[in-house]
């Protein structure tokens, strides 16, 4: 799972900065940082949050990458079009910043 989709996810939950990350598990050993950032490490720090579910998250989870992979889907339609026009790759460039 993409680190940065799960926080992304969570965010949308309690109304963001409602959580942080377990430093050790529940048998008191120490969490590798590398490791930390998983939903079972979850803890919430906000009171009157609530923790959502995993199937939540990660159903939040598919609805981002499925809305950034919209988004790339139509950067590049986007871009054909602009070509089919008649514009040339470096005026297609220059038009949607790449």
């Amino acid at each position: 799972m993409n680190i940065d989709y799960l926080q992304s996810a969570l965010n949308t939950f309690n109304g963001g900065s409602w959580y942080g990350w377990k430093t050790h598990d529940d048998n008191g050993n120490k969490i590798p940082n590398s490791e930390r950032m998983q939903y079972r490490y979850i803890k919430i720090i906000k009171d009157g949050a609530t923790m959502p579910t995993e199937a939540e998250v990660n159903a939040k989870i598919s609805e981002l990458q499925q809305a950034d992979a919209d988004k790339e889907t139509k950067k590049t339609s986007g871009k054909q079009k602009l070509l089919d026009l008649g514009l040339t790759e470096s005026e297609v460039k220059v038009l949607i910043g790449i």
